[in-house]
Formats: structure tokens, sequence, C-alpha cells
């Protein structure tokens, strides 16, 4: 089987939906998509996967079914640095994340004084139950830290989701804390990350990433990614800190 986790297009967070680069992004990405055999379609109720998803379903004439909880992973807590303003609960300075070990550990990242009032540990079990749920559904029972294959198959599921959201996936797939995911990745609006699985023993498997935030819809088009999901590469860029 095969996943696809797809960041929605450059953000209108404000009205929860595209900008005008977003919507250019979701078509050139509707390319890329129509050129595969996708069985199953996966989308988030916010607005801007959904919109991101119109414009390949639209040319495949087909329809997803809306999960609640591809919603992004958008707890929002106090972190050291903003003491006085609530920001999303996984993105942090590195020089406050990486000051406590328990964030690197996949029992314990949740732990943190700063995360407990907000009781991540409970919107990520319910999360990665529900995607382990779906997973079953389609021929993959979790057992412990690989899965049990009941129907063996080579169906590709397609996920229109959030970068928060795919990192929460990916860390339960991989048995890792989200936190080393959601600081060290990047995901650009749009892309594609890709995952099969691997069956070395009958009856046993494991989802292996053959690619991480993919462009080759926006590389075709010679157009740079959005840099919504990055922040400066050097300090006195005139891009995003925070």
């Amino acid at each position: 089987m095969r996943l696809l986790i797809i960041r929605h297009g450059d953000p209108d967070y404000e009205h929860d939906s595209l900008t005008e680069q977003g919507r250019k992004e979701a078509e050139y990405l509707s390319e890329e998509l129509c050129r595969q055999k996708i069985d199953h379609f996966y989308v988030s109720p916010y607005g801007r996967a959904k919109d991101t998803a119109s414009y390949t379903l639209d040319k495949m004439n087909r329809t997803a079914e809306e999960l609640p909880w591809l919603k992004e992973f958008d707890l929002r807590i106090r972190r050291p640095d903003s003491p006085d303003r609530d920001r999303i609960l996984w993105d942090w300075l590195p020089q406050d994340w990486t000051e406590d070990q328990r964030f690197y550990q996949k029992d314990h990242w949740f732990e943190n004084e700063y995360m407990t009032p907000k009781h991540p540990e409970q919107e990520y079990k319910y999360v990665t139950e529900q995607f382990d749920e779906l997973l079953k559904k389609h021929g993959y029972r979790r057992e412990r830290g690989y899965y049990i294959v009941e129907k063996s198959n080579k169906d590709t599921i397609a996920f229109f989701c959030h970068f928060g959201l795919g990192c929460v996936l990916l860390s339960h797939l991989w048995g890792v804390s989200p936190m080393i995911l959601w600081h060290n990745m990047c995901a650009a609006p749009t892309s594609i990350t890709t995952l099969v699985t691997e069956e070395r023993r009958q009856g046993a498997a494991s989802f292996r990433m053959l690619s991480y935030g993919a462009i080759p819809h926006l590389n075709a088009h010679n157009e740079e990614p959005s840099f919504a999901a990055r922040f400066c590469e050097c300090f006195d860029d005139d891009t995003r800190h925070d």
C-alpha cells in the first residue's frame, strides 16, 4: 500500500483558504496527481486543505471523505518565548525545546510543563488511533510498532492535510517523538510525502518513506515553493522570524 501525505497550498490563514499563489500551486499539484492511480482520497475539514484537494478531485471526477482528525494539530499554549500569548503548541525556538530531553522521547515529549495544561497526548492518541483504524480498514492492523497484513494490496491512499498533522502521522508510523519532526523537517505547500509498505516476511509490514516534501509539479513549472513552510535562513533576511 502506498500513502501520499499532501500539504495544502500556500495558506490564507485568516480566511482558512488559499492565497492566489496557493491556488496556482493546487492547480499544478492536480496535474501531477492526475497522472497517478489513486484509489482513495481523504481530506481535512479545514478550508485550505479542501480547497487544495478540489482541483484534483474536479479533474478526476472523484470525491474525498472528510475526516475530522485530519485537521491541523493546532493546540495552543503559552510557550517560554511568548508567556502572554497563545502560540501553536509545536513551533518552539530551538534554544528552548532542545533543553528538555523529554522532547526527544516518544512517550514523554508531552510532559514538559508548558505542554501539560493542554494535554496534547490526548489529542495525539486520538489522531493516531483514528489513523490506525483507517489503515486497518485498508488491510493493515497495528501490532505494537508494525502492522499485521490482513489484506495485502498496492492501493494508493491520498491525504490532503497539514504540516503539523502530517508529522504526527509520520512520528506514529516510526515510533519517534513528533517534536523531532516538527522542528527538523519542512514540507512546502502542496508538497507530497510518499510512503510504501514493506512486507519482508509474509504478514508483517512497516512503512518506509520514499520521499518527503516532494514538489515535482512546482519544478515542472519553474515555480519556487511558497515560504510558508519555513523561517528566515539568516536573521537579517527580509522573511519570517515568527
